[in-house]
């Protein structure tokens, strides 16, 4: 059966209208538009901030520690990556990124430009603040040893994003079960009508940058390996750029902090969080 059936239309559509109540209802006011992606040509980097960069060649992981305001910027030269991020409060590891809050938080699986990145605990760990793709997942996850042996073949040389993140939380002293699920950048997972995923090819342009804040101290971990969903038949994990960015000054009309009530909230909760 299609959305095409009557029957299948209407409870989408109702489906469609009881979330908007609920949204409604959630937010108690309307968000503000969210802002552009931000151009390719404003890519360069100021190296007065730069405190760390390297590159992460395909199918590798790495490690960093932000304080907060600093920033982690992720770049794809030749477009053919996905990057996939996890990250944990430094200070209390117990509280790491919650992917499906940071959904029903903001009412939106589109993450992008001026959207959030939530822990467990209702706090913001990330705010993303530049951000040239817009086409990134929160829904597909990654890719595991068996997936990738079912894909491309046995090969010992092809790692998986599993993987990584266990080797990458064992350098924080973390283990298996620290591993939440995850985000991935540069992912242009799309969802149809009947909730199938799908994949758009063409959506990732070589360059493509994203840029996040921390709002704490943070531990970060990433995975450059193929996405689950990626339609290439071979192995196909460019090499990333990764730096890590000083902090700037607190801009008081920063969008990210006051876009929605759910941003405000969050703040609030990190504020209270270091109040303590």
């Amino acid at each position: 059966m299609t959305t095409a059936d009557p029957e299948i239309a209407q409870q989408i559509a109702a489906n469609r209208a009881r979330y908007e109540t609920l949204k409604a209802a959630g937010t108690g006011q309307a968000p503000q538009a969210m802002p552009q992606l931000t151009s390719l040509a404003s890519a360069a980097i100021d190296p007065a901030v730069v405190i760390f960069s390297e590159t992460v060649p395909g199918g590798w992981y790495a490690n960093y520690r932000l304080k907060v305001g600093e920033r982690i910027r992720i770049a794809s030269p030749a477009g053919n990556s996905a990057v996939a991020l996890l990250a944990w409060n430094a200070a209390d590891t117990s509280e790491r990124l919650n992917h499906a809050d940071s959904i029903k938080i903001q009412w939106t699986a589109a993450l992008a430009k001026g959207r959030l990145l939530f822990s467990d605990m209702g706090r913001v760990l990330l705010s993303i603040v530049e951000d040239s793709s817009g086409a990134h997942d929160v829904l597909a996850g990654g890719l595991n040893a068996a997936s990738v042996t079912r894909k491309y073949g046995a090969d010992a040389a092809l790692r998986n994003t599993r993987t990584n993140f266990v080797l990458a939380a064992s350098k924080f002293g973390l283990d298996p079960r620290d591993i939440p699920p995850f985000v991935t950048f540069f992912a242009p997972v799309s969802v149809a009508e009947d909730g199938s995923l799908g994949w758009r090819e063409g959506a990732r342009r070589a360059g493509d940058f994203v840029e996040l804040r921390a709002e704490m101290d943070l531990l970060v971990a990433i995975s450059n390996c193929p996405h689950p969903l990626d339609p290439s038949p071979t192995y196909v994990a460019g090499a990333v750029e990764v730096s890590t960015l000083a902090a700037l000054p607190q801009d008081p009309t920063d969008f990210c902090r006051r876009a929605t009530s759910e941003a405000v909230r969050g703040f609030e909760n990190n504020d209270f969080y270091r109040a303590k």
